[in-house]
């Protein structure tokens, strides 16, 4: 396999970790990376300070996109910036006819997606949307279940996700909770679950109507130790009173003697400039919601009832999918962080006319449930040739989970059903069916 050339558009968290580790490593006899392109010099210093044997690679600005593809010459743009900023990276490099390949979410808006689906569609390049939820060994093992005609027709789904007091919070601390940068958890979050869905069923999702609000987090929430915007957690004078940042830390740890009269937390130096990734969780300029459910309705006649809540005792999530031969169930609990035994996670099986049946999957190490590895390699090295179905993502399948996102919390605006096809804009024939 000939060394493909990359360059990381957003050198972020996820970049880093993700990414750029496993290229230098796992797969640095197929990958170089040739270039680094961010708005924020601090992040090139903290990505050389991580990895010395990208020093001296060119650094870019966004605004020197062109001059990094002329004098770079990639095969490959690799988009982990915002949410926000993937649209612009996506597309720029598809009009060239390079590779891309994605975070997830693919783009933060309806208008987005058709400019990707319309680049997508005119360029020799292609785009993969990294979806590692899909390559899990249980959703795997349920997809397999599915292609194997054990459940029949698929006539409904079930999902219901769970996001802890840690996780869930997260989300309100960093540039996530503002919808212009993230689109709003139903597409920041929620793309990884209705990706899921729709890469179960095979199914394309038509309407979704849905009901939502910020209940935990915000100014209002009511365990909000002080209403007084601008806080941040590293020097936060009331966080001991906050129940939040108490359920995972322990009063010695953050408080300070009482000699001590400046009484203000340690900060952690910020990779970034300008930004710090501990806001706090009670602030106004949260402006998106923290509590979804919605049904979904397809185009082969399944239906989707799905919820999502950022703030709950435990992580995970419990599923069903109902067919005309019989019904899957699964519940995940992330062991991690829950305060009691987690039992390990099974698929049961329940044929229309018949007895359970328990399928046990053997687990895999790496990130999101083993899907990670997995994931990195379909995208550095190729497809899986033992694998006898479609797993990579594409522009059309990131089209769907975004539009599916983007009508959910618009339906919670208008207190409407909402039509996805309606959200491409403008309103023009644009095929969203394909993998």
């Amino acid at each position: 396999m000939t060394k493909k050339r990359y360059v990381i558009c957003g050198v972020s968290a996820r970049a880093n970790g993700m990414f750029i580790r496993n290229m230098l490593d796992t797969f640095q006899a197929y990958c170089e990376i040739v270039g680094l392109l961010d708005a924020d010099p601090a992040r090139f210093r903290n990505c050389f300070a991580k990895f010395p044997a990208l020093s001296g690679k060119p650094v870019y600005r966004p605004d020197q996109f062109d001059q990094m593809i002329q004098e770079t010459k990639p095969d490959v743009i690799l988009v982990a910036g915002a949410d926000h900023t993937h649209a612009d990276y996506i597309v720029k490099g598809l009009e060239r006819n390079l590779d891309v390949i994605s975070e997830k979410p693919m783009v933060t808006t309806g208008a987005d997606c058709k400019r990707v689906l319309d680049a997508q569609a005119a360029s020799h390049g292609r785009l993969y949307v990294a979806f590692n939820y899909r390559y899990s060994p249980v959703h795997t093992r349920i997809k397999e279940l599915i292609l194997e005609g054990r459940v029949g027709r698929i006539t409904s789904v079930d999902l219901n996700w769970y996001l802890d007091t840690y996780h869930g919070a997260s989300y309100f601390k960093r540039w996530n909770r503002k919808r212009s940068h993230s689109g709003g958890l139903s597409i920041h979050k929620s793309t990884h679950h209705f990706d899921l869905v729709n890469w179960w069923i095979d199914q394309v999702p038509l309407e979704a109507f849905s009901y939502g609000a910020l209940h935990y987090y915000g100014a209002e929430g009511e365990l909000n130790p002080a209403k007084e915007d601008g806080r941040f957690c590293g020097t936060c004078r009331v966080k001991p009173a906050c129940t939040y940042a108490m359920r995972w830390s322990s009063r010695s740890k953050e408080t300070v003697p009482a000699d001590d009269h400046v009484g203000q937390i340690e900060v952690k130096p910020s990779s970034y400039t300008g930004y710090r990734a501990d806001a706090c969780i009670f602030d106004s300029e949260i402006d998106i919601e923290d509590t979804y459910t919605a049904v979904v309705k397809y185009d082969r006649g399944a239906l989707l009832s799905y919820s999502v809540n950022f703030s709950l005792p435990y992580e995970g999530y419990r599923l069903a999918i109902n067919g005309t031969k019989g019904r899957l169930e699964t519940m995940e609990m992330v062991s991690g962080r829950a305060s009691f035994e987690v039992p390990p996670q099974t698929i049961d099986y329940y044929p229309l006319f018949g007895g359970k049946e328990t399928i046990h999957v053997v687990p895999r190490p790496g990130g999101h449930g083993g899907g990670d590895p997995l994931l990195l390699e379909d995208l550095f090295l190729g497809p899986d040739p033992l694998r006898s179905y479609d797993i990579l993502a594409g522009a059309a399948a990131g089209a769907r989970s975004v539009l599916t996102g983007e009508a959910v919390w618009k339906s919670v605006r208008t207190g409407k059903p909402v039509r996805i096809e309606e959200l491409l804009v403008p309103s023009e024939p644009t095929g969203i069916g394909g993998g």
